[in-house]
């Protein structure tokens, strides 16, 4: 009986250890796959109670749990222990992969940084060479960059924008031909693109002795300096100019003017650029007014021009009234001697009372004004026009210059000729009649008549 039982337990021991032998366990790399692994060794056991139970099984069974605990445990520590390795191990490649990034990213943006600088010095151009750069009506930054850099005055746009917007230059860049060196840096770029006397495609226009705004305007359109000439008579008779100019800022009577600034576009041969800003070119004018005529300095060339201003002041008439008187001895007089003879007829008339018969100017130069004479007055409104200027229908000086004058008519406003005449006229060559009454001036007329 006793050899029965010790062989009958030897087997079914046998047989557990064969059945536990032939589970593999496959140990997952978390806590719940271990877990999962113990509750099948668990099932095993349940599986086999019965037959352990009916043999002293009650302490084989907690062995068993004990060894599989153990087992469980030091598989656990061996997979933790492998974790942290490879935990270690990757965070290594990790910091190593991170370092070479930033090292190569550093180099990178180092390399980046250097092409950009060595741009905005100007020394990645080092040869220099003269290029011509047109920039495009109303251009855009991206037309600019694409100017300069076609012609290699810049290599990168990248840079040359960030510089651009950094220092508030973006916007600040006007049509125009320049001619320009490769090697330039980006200040010395923009600077000399913002110079207007950098430019090379320019015009000369020569305003005449006796031109009034209209004609002026015609005559800038004609030589593509503007593109029309709507612009430039709408600042002419605005206020844009009264802060940088006292001698406009002074005009008491713009209101009953065609033109705020007739008189004060000084005759003279300018420098201007093709579809120029006509603010430029009007201000080009007004400073050559202001350094030629209202000035402190003497008038170079003429022996009576001792400071303008002052001999104004001088007379008896405003600085406007000068100019007014000179702009119609511009319009009337067929030559320099004329002026000074012309000069006196008009301060005669101004100064005799009503017993001379010469109450009004009844000058022909301001019958028609703006326009130059009645043919050159719009279809539409030739047959009812009347001139608020016209000397023949109101008293005295008109309310402002009829044309531009020059220098020399200024000059004879100023200082006329000590005379009496009250009359004069001109016959088809030029040749002045002057009269001191109106029967002279009727037989003069005769003669030129007949």
């Amino acid at each position: 009986m006793g050899n029965n039982y010790n062989s009958e337990e030897k087997r079914i021991n046998e047989l557990r250890k064969k059945k536990i032998q032939n589970f593999h366990l496959d140990i997952d790399q978390d806590d719940l796959a271990v877990g999962e692994r113990y509750r099948e060794l668990e099932h095993i056991e349940d599986e086999y109670s019965e037959d352990i139970n009916s043999y002293s099984g009650e302490e084989a069974r907690e062995q068993m749990r004990r060894d599989s605990r153990n087992y469980l445990r030091e598989e656990k520590r061996e997979r933790k222990k492998q974790m942290k390795y490879i935990d270690r191990q990757n965070k290594r490649r990790f910091r190593l992969i991170w370092w070479v990034s930033v090292l190569l990213v550093g180099i990178m943006l180092g390399i980046f940084l250097l092409v950009g600088v060595n741009d905005m010095m100007g020394l990645s151009r080092p040869d220099e060479k003269k290029v011509t750069v047109s920039i495009p009506e109303n251009p855009t930054f991206k037309d600019v960059c694409n100017a300069l850099k076609s012609k290699g005055v810049i290599k990168e746009e990248f840079f040359f924008d960030l510089y651009a917007t950094f220092t508030k230059n973006r916007d600040s860049f006007t049509q125009g031909t320049y001619e320009m060196k490769t090697n330039m840096d980006y200040e010395a770029i923009i600077n000399y693109l913002q110079s207007m006397q950098n430019r090379t495609d320019t015009i000369k226009v020569t305003i005449t002795e006796g031109m009034n705004v209209v004609e002026i305007a015609k005559k800038l359109v004609k030589k593509d300096v503007l593109p029309d000439t709507k612009e430039f008579l709408e600042l002419c008779n605005s206020d844009y100019f009264d802060a940088d100019y006292s001698f406009i800022k002074s005009i008491k009577n713009p209101k009953k003017r065609y033109y705020k600034l007739e008189g004060y576009l000084f005759p003279d041969t300018y420098e201007c650029y093709h579809n120029e800003n006509p603010k430029l070119t009007i201000t080009r004018m007004l400073n050559d007014f202001e350094t030629r005529i209202y000035t402190d300095q003497n008038v170079e060339g003429y022996a009576k021009a001792q400071n303008i201003r002052k001999l104004v002041k001088e007379s008896k008439y405003t600085f406007n009234e000068i100019l007014t008187l000179a702009s119609i001895i511009q319009a009337e007089a067929a030559n320099s001697e004329d002026m000074y003879y012309i000069s006196s007829i008009l301060h005669n008339r101004l100064t005799y009372d009503a017993s001379y018969g010469v109450r009004k100017l009844g000058l022909d130069s301001t019958k028609y004004y703006p326009y130059r004479s009645k043919k050159a007055v719009p279809a539409s409104k030739r047959a009812t026009f009347k001139s608020k200027y016209s000397t023949y229908d109101f008293e005295g000086l008109p309310p402002g210059p009829i044309c531009n004058p020059g220098t020399e008519a200024i000059l004879a406003a100023i200082y006329p000729e000590e005379t009496d005449y009250l009359y004069f006229c001109h016959d088809k060559k030029g040749k002045p009649y002057y009269a001191s009454n109106l029967w002279q001036h009727n037989y003069n007329l005769s003669l030129i008549e007949g």
